[in-house]
């Protein structure tokens, strides 16, 4: 009892000092630095809404993490009301379904062994080895063995989909650039008066949403490495690319990630995979290409996860997987870009 109230205590410090860092500063399918290569403090509104979610006191946010059937099975969760979705909230008949993908429960690589496994005894909370098992967003709490999830209740316990116990990261690029007309100048939009971005938009085989090309951070991983993989991957097929084009591919992408970036946002991501047990965090960062001569010369191609790629005009009428519509909301805020012909509109109501 006592181990349980104090992480209890813990997550409740954890919490409000998120919830404290949101207020000070500026403003997930897959599984992602700041200007002059230093992260920038780029908090939008969802680090607020998940966080005061696992509290109950928000009625509209940890929603995809209660949809069913859960993602690539028939299995139903059990239903979570909006004002019992904190954990603080008292529920003694709170009876979640159990589901652990075969996928997942085969051992690959990148998953954990169950937790009833007499050889798996993980360090929740910190560094483990090369698996990162640190939450972006503070402490969690362990009950019965099992991380808890930060945000709340999500109707099943497992793993669902995802490899990990407690936070699997994950990384995001947001590839932007101007749309220019065919003199090369760029597009102005009529009613905003604001220059149009556009970024690199995949669509996703397993789901079929649009969403921003990323993945999964491997075991001792940097997200900058994951990031460069992931979009090279995704968007330019370089899986399948021959050693010479790999290299070139390389060279160019170098280029890229080596300017001025925006940490757009890091933390708990409301992900249809998410269980009661794990959970996706990601960072997402925005790379611009100001004159678009890099990306004018790598030619985007799906590969691996992607059946679709192609530039997207960034604008409020997006549909895309996850909470990335709420990413590229605030990538268009930063580049004070085009998003709403709602002259009344403005990015900072996330």
């Amino acid at each position: 009892m006592a181990g349980r109230l104090l992480g209890r205590a813990l997550a409740a410090v954890s919490l409000s000092v998120a919830l404290a860092s949101v207020t000070v500063k500026s403003p997930g399918c897959r599984g992602i630095p700041a200007f002059r290569n230093s992260f920038s403090s780029c908090w939008f509104h969802l680090n607020t809404n998940v966080m005061s979610g696992s509290n109950g006191s928000k009625e509209n946010s940890h929603n995809k993490a209660r949809t069913s059937p859960y993602p690539g099975s028939k299995v139903e969760r059990s239903q979570v009301p909006n004002e019992k979705v904190g954990w603080l909230v008292e529920w003694q008949d709170y009876n979640p379904v159990e589901y652990t993908a075969v996928s997942v429960l085969a051992g690959p690589r990148w998953a954990d062994p169950q937790i009833s496994e007499s050889n798996f005894s993980p360090k929740f909370n910190e560094k483990d080895g090369h698996v990162e098992r640190k939450s972006k967003n503070g402490l969690y709490e362990i009950e019965n063995g099992r991380p808890r999830n930060p945000a709340g209740r999500t109707g099943l316990v497992g793993r669902g989909l995802l490899g990990r116990w407690g936070p699997n990261h994950a990384a995001d690029p947001i590839i932007t650039r101007w749309k220019k007309d065919s003199s090369g100048n760029k597009i102005m939009h009529p009613v905003s008066g604001k220059y149009i971005l556009q970024f690199v938009a995949i669509k996703r085989k397993d789901c079929g949403e649009w969403a921003i090309p990323g993945g999964m951070v491997d075991p001792g991983e940097k997200i900058s490495a994951t990031l460069k993989r992931e979009f090279g991957e995704e968007a330019l097929n370089s899986l399948q690319k021959t050693s010479a084009e790999k290299r070139e591919i390389e060279e160019k992408l170098h280029k890229l990630f080596s300017q001025d970036h925006l940490l757009i946002y890091k933390g708990y991501v409301d992900d249809p995979r998410n269980t009661d047990n794990a959970w996706m965090e990601t960072e997402a960062v925005n790379y611009h290409d100001e004159t678009g001569e890099i990306m004018d010369n790598l030619t985007l191609e799906a590969g691996d996860d992607a059946g679709k790629v192609k530039w997207v005009d960034i604008s409020d009428k997006l549909k895309l997987y996850a909470s990335h519509f709420q990413f590229i909301k605030l990538v268009a805020e930063k580049r004070d870009a085009h998003w709403s012909e709602d002259s009344e509109a403005d990015c900072h109501g996330l």
